[in-house]
């Protein structure tokens, strides 16, 4: 069985990768700081991080970057999401949001897979929705309290399964498991 090393600090993220890979494929959980790029393309970020991640180690790894991208604020916070979480909180960005035409958004997931000393790949997940007006929820991480997907009333905040109802982390996570499969390394 093929084992990746995914690079995070977000446990919830690891328990989304391991629902979506696991048994055929053996997650293992590597939690070390690292620098990153700085950039508005969340497919740079997480191929540039997934080769610097996969020499240093000696290691196959996996690192995925994600954004929530709001059309009237121009795609802020974007890359820099879990930063603006950590400064402002979604009770900030609801704040911003004040006065706003627009409630339009969109969460994009950049999943890289990388072997020592070969280029990158990157595989992206994105998915259409809107920013509640409010706080709305308590499961899931990140921006999930606000962020309700195109066709639904309630945010991924709200609803109890919300790791297998997201979209966006999936379609690349399942990208990456077809990529894998194709090439014959599961």
């Amino acid at each position: 069985m093929l084992k990746i090393n995914l690079i995070t600090s977000n446990l919830g993220k690891v328990k989304e990768f391991r629902q979506i890979l696991e048994p055929e494929l053996k997650v293992n959980h590597i939690k070390i700081s690292y620098p990153e790029l700085r950039s508005d393309n969340p497919e740079e970020i997480a191929r540039q991080s997934a080769q610097m991640l996969a020499n240093k180690l000696k290691k196959v790894v996996v690192v995925e970057d994600s954004g929530l991208f709001i059309n009237d604020l121009n795609e802020f916070p974007g890359t820099c999401s879990a930063y603006i979480h950590k400064r402002i909180g979604l009770n900030g960005i609801i704040k911003l949001m004040e006065g706003t035409k627009g409630r339009q958004c969109e969460y994009k997931s950049a999943v890289a897979y990388c072997e020592p000393d070969k280029k990158p790949l990157s595989f992206l997940g994105e998915e259409k929705g809107n920013v509640a007006e409010s706080v709305r929820g308590h499961f899931g991480f990140g921006h999930d309290p606000i962020f309700i997907p195109e066709g639904s009333s309630k945010t991924y905040g709200e609803m109890k399964n919300c790791e297998e109802a997201k979209k966006f982390r999936r379609m690349a996570v399942l990208k990456l498991r077809g990529y894998l499969l194709k090439k014959k390394i599961i």
